[in-house]
C-alpha cells in the first residue's frame, strides 16, 4: 500500500510539472495573449503602441494586479487604435523563453513598446509600475508614454494630445471635417483632457484637444470661469458651454457622444449577397425610460420555444432549470392574463406526476395550448421595441432577456416585502430569481460563449447576495460589466453604443465622484432600479389585444386538430416542418453571441 502512495504521488508530481501555467487572462479580458508563435508578428511593425505585462501564473502578486490589468484594459478600451494591452505567461513553458529573451526578472513587469518598434528592441520598462499600482495612476503612465514617441512615430490614428492655441482653434475647421470641436479647459498638471481626447477616439464627426488654462487669449475669447471645463467650437466660430453634473471624464465622454451626429465608427460588416439580406422592420419610435411588454413577451417567445427546443429531450438538469425558470416566471412575470394563465397551466404540468424526463413535443403541445384552456396563450414571434436595432442582426433577444431578469429581480424584492407586510414569515430565498437566470443561460442561452462568461461570475460572487435588494444590485452591476467589456467590439450596435447604465441623463443623483474619479451611489442606483422596473413603468404600445391573438389562434388549433388524422409518418414530417418555420425567424446563434448584453 505504502509503495502504491508513493507511485501515485510520483505520478501526481510528474502531471504538475507537465503541465502549462493556466494563464490569468481570457481573450474577453480585452488583453491580447502574447506567445511564441505570435510575439514578433503583433508586436513589433504595429502601428499602435502596446504595453505588456510579462506575468507567472503561479505569482501571488500577480494574481493580485490580474484584477487591475483587466479593469484598465477595459478602461482604455477605447483608446484601441493608439494604445493595447498584452499580456504574456512566463510560466507556460512554451512560452517561458519570451521572457528570458526579453530580460524578464521578477513578475509582474511591463514594458511599453512604440508603435512601428523594430526588433531587437525589448521594449521600454515602466519603472514606477508594480503590482501595487493603481488604475489611474497606470492610465496616466500611459499618456505620458504616448507622448514620448516622435513625430515620425506617432501612432496614426492617434489624435494630437499636447494643448491647443488660439492659431489652431480658429484654423481647424479649414483642415479638420468634423461637426464639433470640444476644448476641455485644464490645469497643465491634469489629465482630463487627454483622456477624453482618447475616449472619443472611435467617434466620428467630433474631435477633442485639450487648453491649458494659461492660454490667455484663447481662455479669454471662452470667457472661462473655472477648471476644468469645456465648451464646443462651430465652423461658424460660435461657440458654447457644456454643462455637466460633474466635470469628470465619465459625464464629458457621455455627453459628447450623445451630440446629434456623433457616431462609434461602425464595425466593418461582411458583404452580404442580397439573396440572403434581411429586410429590416419598420422602426418603432420609443422612450428609452420606459420598459415595452412587446419586448418582454418576444422574450418568452424566443426562449421558452426556440432555445428549450434545441433539445429534443428535456430531462435531468435541463428539465430541472426549465421547472425553476418558468416556476420564477410564473410567481413574478407581471404579464397580460392570457400570458399568466398560460405560464401557470405550464408551470403546473410540469410539476405533476414529479416527471423526469419529457418530450419537446409533448412540452410544446402545452405551451401551444392544444388542449383549449380558455383565455390562455402566448403570443408568437418578436416584435421588439426598446430593444430593436439599428440592423436586425442587432441587440433584440440577448437586449430583452437582461430586461426580463431585471424585471424579475425587482418584482422578486417586491413580492418579499408584501409578505413581510402581511406579517407572514415564510421563508424566503433571495437568490431565487438569480439561480433561475444561472442556470436557464447555463443549459439553454444560445451563445456558449456568453454562457461561460455569466457562469464565471456567478461562481465568483453570486452566493454572497444575501438579500433582495443585493440580488437587484448584482444583477445590474454584473449587466454593466458585460456591457463594458463589450463596449467597442464588433457585434455592438453603431447606433445604441453600450454604455454604463443608468447614464446621468436618466439618473443624475445615481453618479457622484472622488478625487476626479467616477463613483456610482448604490442606494440610488437601487431606487432608480425599482422604480425603472416597476409594472408600473410597463408600455403596452405595439401589442395585439387578447381578442385579436385568439381569433388567429382559432385556425392553428383546427390545423393542429386536422393534423391529429394524419398518419404517423407524414405527421412526423409535419413537425418538422413546423420546426423549421418556428426556428428561420429568430437570430442564429452566432447573431445572438453578442451576449446577454444590451
Amino acid at each position: 500500500m505504502a509503495l502504491r502512495r508513493d507511485a501515485l504521488f510520483a505520478l501526481a508530481v510528474v502531471f504538475l510539472l507537465a503541465v502549462p501555467g493556466a494563464g490569468l487572462y481570457s481573450p474577453s479580458d480585452n488583453i491580447a495573449l502574447l506567445k511564441t508563435d505570435n510575439f514578433d508578428r503583433i508586436l513589433y511593425n504595429s502601428s499602435n503602441a502596446w504595453l505588456v505585462e510579462f506575468y507567472a501564473s503561479w505569482c501571488g502578486h500577480c494574481k493580485k494586479f490580474a484584477a487591475v490589468w483587466k479593469e484598465l484594459a477595459n478602461d482604455i478600451k477605447e483608446w484601441r487604435p493608439a494604445v493595447r494591452l498584452a499580456a504574456v505567461n512566463c510560466a507556460n513553458s512554451q512560452d517561458k523563453r519570451i521572457c528570458r529573451r526579453f530580460q524578464v526578472t521578477v513578475y509582474p513587469t511591463m514594458k511599453f513598446f512604440r508603435a512601428f518598434s523594430k526588433p531587437p528592441f525589448k521594449g521600454e520598462a515602466l519603472k514606477d509600475a508594480d503590482s501595487k499600482s493603481s488604475l489611474v495612476s497606470l492610465r496616466h503612465y500611459i499618456i505620458d508614454l504616448l507622448e514620448q514617441h516622435g513625430e515620425a512615430e506617432w501612432p496614426p490614428d492617434c489624435p494630437p494630445l499636447e494643448p491647443t492655441s488660439m492659431a489652431e482653434v480658429q484654423n481647424f475647421f479649414a483642415v479638420n471635417k468634423v461637426q464639433y470641436l470640444a476644448l476641455i479647459v485644464e490645469e497643465e498638471s491634469s489629465y482630463l483632457g487627454r483622456e477624453v481626447t482618447l475616449d472619443m477616439l472611435q467617434y466620428e464627426n467630433i474631435a477633442v484637444r485639450r487648453v491649458l488654462s494659461s492660454e490667455a487669449n484663447l481662455t479669454a475669447m471662452l470667457g472661462v470661469q473655472k477648471t476644468p471645463s469645456c465648451y464646443l467650437y462651430f465652423a461658424n466660430n460660435t461657440f458654447r458651454n457644456v454643462t455637466v453634473e460633474m466635470p469628470i471624464r465619465a459625464f464629458y465622454k457621455y455627453y459628447l457622444s450623445q451630440l446629434p451626429g456623433v457616431i462609434r465608427v461602425a464595425p466593418s460588416l461582411p458583404t452580404v449577397e442580397p439573396m440572403n439580406m434581411t429586410t429590416a422592420p419598420p422602426w418603432r419610435d420609443f422612450d428609452s425610460s420606459k420598459i415595452y411588454m412587446a419586448d418582454l413577451e418576444s422574450s418568452l417567445y424566443y426562449s421558452l420555444k426556440v432555445e428549450v427546443g434545441t433539445h429534443q429531450v428535456l430531462s435531468g438538469k435541463n428539465l430541472t432549470a426549465l421547472k425553476h425558470f418558468i416556476s420564477v416566471l410564473t410567481k413574478f412575470f407581471p404579464g397580460r392574463s392570457f400570458v399568466m394563465k398560460l405560464l401557470q397551466t405550464t408551470n403546473s404540468w410540469l410539476e405533476e406526476g414529479n416527471m423526469t424526463s419529457i418530450s419537446y413535443n409533448a412540452y410544446i403541445d402545452v405551451l401551444n395550448n392544444k388542449n383549449g384552456t380558455t383565455g390562455a396563450l402566448l403570443p408568437d414571434g418578436q416584435k421588439w421595441v426598446s430593444c430593436q436595432g439599428s440592423r436586425p442582426q442587432f441587440r433584440g433577444y440577448p437586449c430583452s432577456v437582461w430586461t426580463l431578469f431585471h424585471l424579475l429581480t425587482v418584482q422578486a424584492a417586491k413580492h418579499n416585502k408584501s409578505m413581510a407586510d402581511r406579517g407572514e414569515t415564510t421563508q424566503a430565498d433571495p437568490l431565487e430569481v438569480l439561480n433561475a437566470m444561472r442556470q436557464y443561460v447555463k443549459h439553454f442561452f444560445g451563445c456558449g460563449h456568453c454562457a461561460k462568461h455569466f457562469e464565471a461570475m456567478a461562481q465568483e460572487s453570486m452566493d454572497k447576495v444575501s438579500s433582495f435588494d443585493e440580488a437587484i444590485l448584482w444583477l445590474w452591476s454584473r449587466h454593466n460589466r458585460v456591457n463594458d467589456r463589450l463596449a467597442g467590439a464588433d457585434t455592438e450596435d453603431p447606433k445604441f453604443p453600450k454604455l454604463q447604465w443608468p447614464p446621468p441623463d436618466m439618473c443624475t443623483e445615481c453618479h457622484s465622484a472622488h478625487s476626479g474619479e467616477h463613483m456610482w451611489v448604490r442606494d440610488e442606483v437601487l431606487t432608480f432600479l425599482k422604480t425603472h422596473y416597476s409594472p408600473q413603468n410597463i408600455d403596452y404600445s405595439y401589442l395585439e389585444g387578447e381578442q385579436e391573438l385568439l381569433r388567429k389562434q382559432k385556425p392553428k388549433e383546427e390545423i393542429q386538430q386536422g393534423q391529429q388524422k394524419v398518419p404517423l409518418k407524414e405527421e412526423e414530417n409535419e413537425d418538422e416542418g413546423e420546426e423549421e418555420e418556428m426556428t428561420e425567424e429568430p437570430p442564429k446563434n452566432d447573431e445572438i453571441s453578442r451576449t446577454i448584453t444590451d
